[in-house]
């Protein structure tokens, strides 16, 4: 008879040498026989002998077949078995006294290859376990079954049996439990819905699987459940009752929130380029999947500097922090001591003080010495705690690529369930995930703010008063860029009262198009102050991207870039307009460029035919102009494709809408400008975008004098008689001095050094203009005169007395130019 074993003797056996192991199972009471792949005997053990009466020596080497009293009961004979690797069944043996036994085996065929004989046959010997023990044992691994609660349920849905786990889940024994229903043992929305399956079950006889969330009595958090439901039947078939197998799935379960929780974050932290928006996505993630209230806090240092300081920490406290988010399940987060965007000091020794010195995280109970002598130092925070029972929480640092950025607070109130170590491993992951992005962003602010100052740096700050044109602009940057890019406008004033105006645009967004965008801006500003007609100054300019297209190839070939622009593509486009007030004419050229817009005075949208020009830094085709008259008070309207152009709209429908708004009455050109921007663009433009609108003004007839003087040096006496007398009509008499100077001066020279027609014309405006035209194309030149020479000296006083002079070619000559101040009366 099987004597008992105890644990203790089972744990030594077990752990012991083979033979012991062999003692301890009873290797006797199985018959085991090895075959080759011949099917010779190979090995025969004392069961196989008790079995067949015949001892190993006499059986090893000779042929299994000879044993069979009936040939082995497979489809295909016993070839069909070398094909197979397990065979069970029962067999006809022949004992040694000549009795027919009909013995259960069971075949394991080995692959080839393998350790050992090719075939393992076992028959169990029957007999010889004590009557009675099957019975016990289902009764004991019922009662006592370690991997899941089980529980029996009669046809009434009563409660028959449960083992040892479903008594500790329910927190009730079985004889407590006995009689009731499942949903009277587990009063909730769980065990109603175990009970309509049960009855289900019931029913149909189909098992049922579902999942809950239980707390026990007397514990803080809830245990999740897999819960199998299946029908038990007697020997006919029929459904005697229901069994119930839970499972606890709760360390799995909370492992896959973990990772669903992280899987969010990743979808979800650092969707913008934000810092604070950034923060803010972290706490609303993490409430209240994990803790109650959040708040992420980052270094006040890194408000004022680029780079955030060496220390971050300070050795000895206090540590200010700004509060760039928090989120709570309580509206309001009234549990915050510390408003959104308000900086705090915190001492050495309070938590996160201490989190950020150490660089780790850590998980405090509110009665831990420390934190309770922090908050002894806190009165205001300490009220927080105890009016909103804060009981358990963590501190977990920011940091990024070696960069301390500041710490976020996790607290618990409403779930009563402290934090554990596993929720500081997540908070960890969450908080490491954040601070990459919230770096990300900052170094993103930092870098556009850097791209914004030089944007600023290289647009016009304020735009030049001048009495040619009234203007107004607008520049918005694309979208997804760094508020940079190569999109530009200008207004020069130029000598006679005029004044260009210009738009231009280079390929390309960010930094790289933003400087080229600031060459381009120089270049047209110098070579519009030696006044170059329209179309040449567009062919210089065009050979000024040229020569920097070259550059960039020779600077590539040299080092390897990581930007995006490769070299040689190098690209702009440009619109070069000079209005006249006195003639009210203005000149356009083009390169590459959107046509300009005219508004006349009733409202009428014209578009200015430029000639086809292509874009500047290609070379080879002339730049051609187009000269209109422009009545006094039109609207000359510039512009980069940005405005008409988007992903969703041709040029040609965006235009028609430009000319439909440009068309609409409006209190102001600001207001203009800002209906035609809310009008045709998107929220966040694909392209940058530069606007200038321009209302004429014109010259009154009186405000403007010519004499043409002849190429006599006596007519320079008459000329400033004729001056001096203009200058009284024009109740200018300060003036007149100064004035009868340079007219001296400008007139004597174009008589003697230059060539006939000579003309004289005074403009007077805010300012008045002296100008001299003749047929010759030397340009003068200041010059230092010697101690005697009777010559030399006129340039040099014009340069002195006026405010600016300057000289400007034509068809036909020059003009040398002179512009004074005027006081005012």
């Amino acid at each position: 008879m099987e004597q008992p074993v105890t644990a203790d003797r089972a744990t030594r056996s077990y752990g012991a040498e083979p033979e012991a192991l062999d003692a301890l199972v009873g290797a006797s009471l199985t018959a085991r026989v090895t075959l080759d792949e011949h099917g010779i005997v190979t090995g025969w053990n004392a069961g196989a002998e008790r079995l067949l009466g015949y001892s190993a020596g006499q059986v090893t080497g000779r042929r299994a077949a000879d044993l069979l009293a009936e040939p082995i009961p497979v489809r295909g004979g016993l070839p069909t078995l070398t094909g197979l690797p397990r065979w069970n069944g029962d067999v006809a043996l022949r004992h040694r006294d000549g009795r027919k036994l009909t013995v259960r085996i069971l075949a394991h065929h080995r692959p080839p290859g393998a350790d050992g004989p090719a075939w393992l046959v076992v028959s169990a010997l029957t007999g010889q376990s004590p009557a009675g023990l099957d019975e016990s044992l289902v009764t004991w691994s019922f009662a006592q079954s370690p991997c899941c609660a089980l529980a029996i349920y009669d046809t009434r849905l009563r409660l028959r049996r449960a083992n040892a786990d479903m008594e500790r889940a329910t927190a009730l024994t079985e004889e407590e439990m006995r009689g009731l229903r499942v949903s009277e043992i587990s009063d909730g929305d769980a065990g109603r819905r175990a009970e309509h399956d049960m009855a289900r079950v019931l029913r149909t006889g189909e098992p049922a699987y579902e999942e809950n969330y239980l707390r026990a009595p007397g514990e803080g958090h809830e245990h999740a459940w897999s819960v199998f439901l299946s029908a038990l039947r007697d020997h006919e078939g029929t459904i005697r009752g229901v069994c119930l197998s839970a499972h606890d799935m709760t360390e799995q379960f909370w492992a896959r929130k973990r990772l669903q929780l992280i899987a969010e974050a990743g979808r979800r932290i650092g969707s913008t380029l934000d810092v604070t928006r950034t923060a803010q996505e972290l706490a609303d993630v993490t409430v209240p999947a994990l803790a109650d209230f959040v708040s992420v806090d980052l270094l006040a240092a890194l408000d004022d500097v680029s780079e955030p300081p060496v220390r971050a920490v300070p050795a000895d406290g206090p540590l200010l922090l700004r509060r760039a988010a928090l989120r709570s399940v309580t509206p309001g987060a009234p549990e915050s001591v510390v408003p959104a965007g308000t900086v705090d000091a915190y001492p050495a020794g309070s938590m996160p003080f201490e989190s950020l010195r150490t660089g780790r995280p850590a998980l405090h109970e509110t009665t831990d010495p420390a934190f309770t002598a922090w908050l002894a130092r806190d009165p205001a925070r300490a009220a927080r705690v105890r009016a909103f029972g804060i009981h358990s929480v963590m501190t977990v640092p920011l940091a990024a690529r070696g960069t301390t950025l500041g710490v976020a607070f996790f607290v618990r109130h409403r779930n009563q369930e402290p934090f554990r170590h596993d929720d500081l491993v997540l908070a960890g992951e969450l908080v490491a995930r954040a601070a990459v992005s919230i770096d990300n962003a900052r170094r993103y602010t930092r870098e556009r703010a850097t791209a914004v100052t030089l944007q600023r740096s290289l647009l016009p700050r304020r735009l030049p008063r001048q009495a040619a044109v009234e203007v107004a602009s607008r520049y918005l940057p694309a979208g997804g860029h760094a508020g940079v890019g190569g999109d530009w406008f200008d207004v020069i004033p130029l000598s006679g009262a005029r004044v260009a105006l210009v738009v231009g645009d280079v390929v390309g967004h960010g930094l790289v198009a933003s400087a080229t965008m600031g060459r381009l801006r120089t270049a047209v500003r110098t070579l519009a102050d030696i006044d170059l007609p329209c179309d040449e100054l567009l062919t210089h300019l065009d050979d000024l991207v040229a020569k920097l297209n070259t550059e960039e190839e020779s600077d590539a070939e040299g080092r390897a870039t990581d930007s995006a622009r490769t070299a040689g593509d190098l690209g702009a486009t440009c619109l070069y307009a000079v209005y006249d007030p006195v003639t009210r004419h203005c000149c356009f050229a083009g390169a590459g460029h959107p046509q300009p817009a005219v508004v006349s005075p009733e409202g009428t949208v014209e578009l200015v035919g430029l000639p086809t020009a292509p874009p500047l830094g290609l070379g080879g085709l002339p730049y051609e102009s187009i000269e209109v008259v422009v009545p006094e008070g039109s609207l000359l309207a510039l512009y980069t494709n940005g405005l008409v152009e988007t992903p969703d709209r041709d040029l040609d429908t965006g235009v028609g809408r430009l000319r439909e708004v440009l068309g609409r009455p409006a209190a102001s050109l600001d207001a203009l400008c800002d209906t035609v921007l809310a009008d045709l663009l998107p929220p966040r433009p694909a392209d940058d975008v530069a606007l200038l609108i321009a209302r004429t003004r014109a010259l009154d007839a009186g405000q403007v004098a010519t004499w043409a003087v002849p190429s006599e040096p006596s007519a320079v006496a008459q000329t400033r008689k004729d001056v001096v007398a203009q200058m009284e009509r024009w109740g200018l008499s300060d003036a007149v001095f100064v004035t009868e100077l340079v007219v001296s001066e400008l007139v004597t020279n174009a008589i003697r050094h230059a060539e006939p027609p000579v003309q004289l014309r005074l403009i007077h405006d805010t300012t008045l203009i002296c100008e001299v035209s003749d047929g010759g194309n030397t340009a003068p030149h200041l010059r230092r005169a010697r101690t005697y020479d009777e010559g030399g000296r006129g340039l040099l006083l014009v340069a002195q007395l006026t405010e600016r002079w300057g000289t400007r070619q034509s068809a036909t000559g020059k003009t040398i130019w002179a512009e004074q101040t005027l006081t005012p009366a």
